[in-house]
């Protein structure tokens, strides 16, 4: 493990001052050669909205062509029933003659890399010398101006600012197109997180990097069709038998000759699963790295409540990511869990108010405490982060002065001090509260009682298989790819056997 330097460009974060909580990055789904591929890729990406609510995309192949349908804003915004309807005649079209080579692939975005321009809408479509490629990718390649630089200079030109365009360039360059495996190729130059999906016209393939980021599980449906995607919850709404993870460093193709499997890397000595998909970005319900993501959250809160104990009348969850971790520290703590905080549903990212308090007024409009629940309690607040905090302190004010008598807030994971490179939009570093701040001048920012975090030695306690490896450098800065550094699956380039061949 090495600490990254602060030379790498990190994406500037534009945060609302309603939304103080960590960014989700992006989701990725495929559907290989199914008569609804287009309705369930809808639905998959549905499911996995949580992972990113600034655009989304599907694009599915038919007839050897590729068609999509992208725009910015949430899934049920953007694929309307006109333009599902579209896709779908696409994808349907000559199916008597051409009942085969069908795929969907599908992409929720938020931005990590890039910007949120429209161009950079996923999944991309490009046209190669032998036929048409869409991806879809969540990460976040650290790599990727290196790459553009250089590929620049050979006369390619890139049409987004996305550092996954740069997989097209690579995947269509004579270094990689020479050799038996372009897209083994393609992958071992990539530097950082990536969970991908390629549909090409005759298959779709998924590959995860070796140190196995971000999460991505292959599935099956009732008629065997297999599909693809980040969360267990999206094969479950899509009607989906889950089969297991993709392994790091595997490629998985979907085609149909069936399902095969083959290495571009072995998995890296040291696995780097983000723990953060289980503090905070995956849904409950998912099944992530092998453990539940609702199970994960109760017992973190479990164990705050063994290391940071506190005499208080009720316990109640910030909304709505705390909920679990809070279930999880009243049943430990025996204190009773209350509901006192509200959240309006209705009330998007994008309300921000140039004046503190119009700020302030809108966090009130966010989420309403119930003063009848809080008057005259001594409260513990569980909630899974701070990021920067203001939202935190305007809601604590805002508890005072519904009449709490002590107010002790517990956090499930701890102190965020360092940014993510992999596919999280954290802030730069002096926008992290806990990057220049000790927990009591926190806690004196905040306004409150008491403040503790998790350990970092208690949030591994309860993650199965942790000694096999989580990347926890936001909270560490112990990074476990250094851009400076090649590629640990550079040196496992040559052709090892199949993890297995389904026929």
């Amino acid at each position: 493990m090495t600490s990254m330097p602060r030379t790498v460009p990190l994406p500037l974060l534009d945060q609302s001052p309603l939304d103080d909580s960590p960014k989700e990055e992006c989701g990725v789904i495929a559907v290989w050669n199914h008569p609804e591929a287009v309705h369930l890729g809808y639905l998959g990406l549905f499911a996995l909205q949580h992972r990113g609510q600034e655009a989304a995309g599907l694009a599915a192949s038919s007839n050897e062509k590729i068609n999509s349908q992208r725009g910015q804003g949430l899934v049920s915004d953007v694929l309307t029933p006109d333009r599902l309807k579209l896709l779908d005649n696409y994808y349907n079209k000559d199916k008597s003659s051409h009942p085969q080579n069908r795929g969907v692939i599908g992409h929720t975005r938020y931005s990590t890399a890039g910007g949120s321009g429209i161009e950079n809408i996923q999944p991309l479509v490009e046209t190669m010398f032998d036929g048409p490629i869409a991806i879809a990718h969540n990460g976040n390649l650290i790599n990727a101006d290196t790459w553009k630089h250089e590929l620049s200079k050979r006369g390619q030109i890139f049409h987004t600012t996305s550092d996954t365009e740069v997989m097209i360039h690579l995947l269509a360059s004579p270094d990689q197109r020479n050799t038996p495996d372009p897209t083994a190729a393609m992958l071992r130059n990539l530097q950082g997180a990536f969970s991908l999906t390629l549909l090409f016209k005759d298959r779709i393939e998924a590959a995860r990097d070796p140190w196995g980021f971000r999460p991505l599980v292959l599935g099956k449906l009732d008629d065997d069709s297999p599909v693809i995607a980040s969360e267990t919850v999206a094969l479950d709404v899509m009607g989906a038998t889950f089969i297991r993870e993709i392994e790091p460093g595997e490629i998985v193709t979907l085609s149909d000759e069936g399902v095969s499997s083959r290495r571009f890397a072995a998995p890296a000595t040291k696995l780097a699963r983000c723990i953060f998909e289980h503090v905070y970005f995956a849904n409950p319900a998912s099944n992530v790295f092998g453990q539940n993501v609702l199970i994960s959250r109760e017992r973190f809160g479990s164990q705050l409540a063994i290391e940071s104990p506190v005499d208080a009348d009720i316990v109640m969850p910030m909304p709505d990511s705390g909920r679990s971790a809070a279930n999880g520290f009243a049943h430990k703590s025996g204190i009773p869990y209350r509901e006192g905080i509200v959240p309006n549903r209705y009330v998007g990212r994008t309300f921000i108010k140039p004046t503190q308090a119009e700020r302030a007024a809108a966090v009130r409009l966010k989420l309403n405490v119930v003063a009848e629940i809080v008057k005259d309690k001594r409260i513990i607040i569980v909630d899974d982060s701070i990021v920067r905090g203001t939202t935190t302190r305007e809601k604590m004010k805002q508890i005072r002065q519904a009449g709490a008598s002590e107010i002790h807030i517990r956090i499930s994971c701890p102190p965020i001090t360092n940014p993510c490179y992999f596919g999280v939009d954290f802030a730069t570093p002096d926008q992290l509260i806990a990057h220049n701040k000790s927990v009591e001048e926190i806690r004196e920012f905040l306004g409150v009682d008491s403040l503790r975090f998790l350990s970092h030695e208690g949030m591994l306690s309860v993650m199965n298989n942790a000694e096999s490896g989580y990347c926890t450098a936001c909270f560490t800065g112990n990074y476990p790819v250094d851009p400076d550094r090649p590629l640990a699956c550079e040196v496992s380039a040559k052709a090892q056997p199949p993890l297995f061949t389904d026929g």
